[in-house]
């Protein structure tokens, strides 16, 4: 086992759609995307993010969602016994 593979044996690609209220217009929502590989299900990167977030940006935090993907191993694909050519 590669380093690189003990290292990802876990993680997954994690992306939150964060809303959090506008500084200057707290009525009006804006949205922030944040994505980067991290343990399911507790998410650690995720969790320190939203903590810096609320100790040091002005947006308060409204609410979030939450995706994540298994990365995918080479074993994960599947080579084509057939290949059609459309004229």
């Amino acid at each position: 086992m590669d380093d690189i593979d003990f290292l990802l044996n876990d993680y997954r690609l994690t992306t939150a759609e964060i809303l959090y209220h506008m500084p200057d217009y707290p009525s009006i929502l804006q949205s922030y995307v944040w994505q980067e590989y991290d343990l399911c299900p507790d998410f650690p990167e995720l969790v320190r993010f939203l903590n810096f977030w609320e100790k040091q940006l002005d947006g308060k935090l409204h609410s979030y969602s939450v995706t994540s993907c298994k990365l995918i191993n080479p074993s994960d694909f599947v080579h084509a016994d057939l290949q059609l050519t459309i004229h």
